[in-house]
C-alpha cells in the first residue's frame, strides 16, 4: 500500500541540546529555545527522551516545552511507573516506548515487545485510557512488529540504527529488514515511524519506504545545527525527506 502522494514527516529530537547543556550544568543551550527553532523551520514535531538518570532533557524542560511551544510533542520512554505518571500529567501527543539501559551512550536497540506482551498491553493500556497514542520502538523484526499489534499499540518506530551503522557490504541486507518489518506493520494496519542513526545521507534510501509515516531524526540534525545553526539544518533534512 502506497501514501501516494502524502510526504513523510518529521520529527526533531532535541535530546543533544540538552547533552551539551549538561556537560556544563549551566542554562545553554536551552532545548525550548531549540524546541521553537524546530518548530519555525517546519518541523511536524519535537520528542523528547526523559530517562530515568536524567542525562540530558530534565522534568523541566519536559513541562515547559509541553505548556509553550505549538507543536505535536512525542516523548520517549521507559515502561515503568514513574513515566506512566508523569505521561499521564504532562499528556504529550504521543509516547514512544523505549528499552532503557543506565550505562549505555544511545539506546541501543529495539523494546523486546514479544516477550512482554502481557506487561507491555496492560502498560499501553494505562497510556490509551489516559487520551494518548502509543507507539513501540522495535528492531526491523516481524515477530516484534505482530507482538506490537497484539499489544493494542497505535503503531511503531522501526529501529534503522543496525542500517545506519552498517558497513557498506552489510547495508542492502539490513535495509531489506526494514523493509520487511515496514511491509508487514502495515499489513496490520499499523502506524509506521522510522528512527536511530538517520542522517544526511541514509536518508536518501528510507525515504524510498512509502509507508513510513515520520522520521524521528536527533543526533545528525543537533550536530549540523552546530555548523549551519538548527533551522537551516531542520530545513535540509525536511528537504531531503522530501526528495
Amino acid at each position: 500500500m502506497m501514501r501516494g502522494v502524502q510526504l513523510a514527516k518529521l520529527s526533531v529530537n532535541i535530546d543533544h541540546v540538552a547533552t551539551l547543556r549538561q556537560a556544563r550544568r549551566g542554562r545553554e543551550p536551552d532545548p525550548l529555545a531549540a524546541a521553537y527553532l524546530v518548530t519555525l523551520a517546519g518541523a511536524d514535531g519535537i520528542t523528547v527522551h526523559l530517562r530515568e538518570d536524567r542525562r540530558h532533557i530534565q522534568d523541566r524542560d519536559l513541562q515547559l516545552i509541553s505548556q509553550a511551544v505549538d507543536n505535536r510533542l512525542n516523548l520517549e520512554m521507559a515502561a515503568t511507573e514513574e513515566m506512566l505518571a508523569i505521561a499521564k500529567e504532562i499528556k504529550p501527543e504521543s509516547v514512544t516506548l523505549v528499552p532503557e539501559k543506565r550505562q549505555e551512550l544511545t539506546t541501543e536497540g529495539g523494546l523486546n515487545a514479544a516477550g512482554k506482551q502481557g506487561f507491555l498491553k496492560k502498560y499501553v493500556g494505562q497510556l490509551k485510557d489516559a487520551g494518548l497514542s502509543v507507539y513501540l520502538f522495535v528492531d526491523p523484526d516481524c515477530i516484534q512488529v505482530e507482538a506490537a499489534k497484539n499489544i493494542d499499540a497505535h503503531g511503531v518506530e522501526v529501529h534503522t540504527g543496525s542500517f545506519a551503522e552498517a558497513v557498506i557490504s552489510g547495508q542492502e541486507r539490513e535495509l531489506n529488514k526494514i523493509v520487511d518489518a515496514v511491509k508487514k506493520a502495515r499489513e496490520l494496519d499499523l502506524v509506521i515511524h522510522a528512527g536511530h542513526g538517520i542522517n544526511y545521507q541514509n536518508i536518501k534510501s528510507l525515504r524510498q519506504m512509502q509507508d513510513i509515516e515520520e522520521f524521528s531524526i536527533g543526533h545528525s540534525i543537533v550536530g549540523r545545527a552546530v555548523l549551519v545553526g538548527l533551522e537551516r539544518a531542520v530545513r535540509e533534512m525536511i528537504e531531503l525527506i522530501n526528495g
